[in-house]
């Protein structure tokens, strides 16, 4: 394995600990307070954090083959995820 491929690995799952820690937040705020803003504000958070996941995943199973088609799915589930996100803010 080359050096940049380990260092995608661990950055990747570096930013899935963080990002479902921020899933758990947002949870167990909502579980709390019973506010719809914070269950959009999870889903938003969980999309990003599949969306990176998903595509780490697909990059070395497919041995970063495709990488254009991994990227647009990539993109597609982030923009869905920070739609959810700014909507959670957006909204009282």
């Amino acid at each position: 394995m080359q050096t940049i491929e380990l260092l995608y690995g661990v950055f990747s799952v570096t930013l899935a600990i963080a990002g479902l820690s921020m899933v758990a937040f947002a949870v167990r705020a909502y579980r709390r307070t019973g506010r719809r803003t914070l269950f959009h504000l999870s889903i938003g958070f969980t999309l990003v954090v599949a969306a990176a996941l998903a595509t780490t995943v697909s990059a070395f199973i497919y041995d970063f083959e495709g990488i254009r088609f991994l990227l647009s799915v990539n993109y597609l589930f982030s923009i869905i995820g920070f739609l959810f996100i700014i909507f959670s803010i957006m909204s009282r």
